[in-house]
């Protein structure tokens, strides 16, 4: 489906510390351990799969850029939509 719908982003399973997810992120997440929390990102285009991101990933990083795949394909910049 995301070779369909995102060909040009490149999803993987992260840890959030393998992520490198911006500070306030990781303030939300303060009593997460953060080798253990799943997030499946493209990490260069900051978009989350919240369907395989956990859900407390998923709600920080919604109020950050970074874009929720259904936000990106819908109208964000990999939609092909002017802004």
């Amino acid at each position: 489906m995301l070779l369909d719908t995102a060909p040009d982003l490149h999803m993987k399973h992260f840890t959030v510390a393998e992520a490198r997810l911006p500070s306030e992120v990781l303030v939300a997440l303060r009593d997460v351990p953060l080798e253990t929390v799943a997030i499946c990102a493209d990490v260069e285009h900051h978009v989350f799969n919240a369907d395989h991101t956990d859900p407390q990933v998923a709600d920080a990083l919604r109020r950050t850029h970074w874009f929720d795949l259904r936000e990106w394909i819908k109208g964000g910049p990999g939609s092909g939509q002017a802004p």
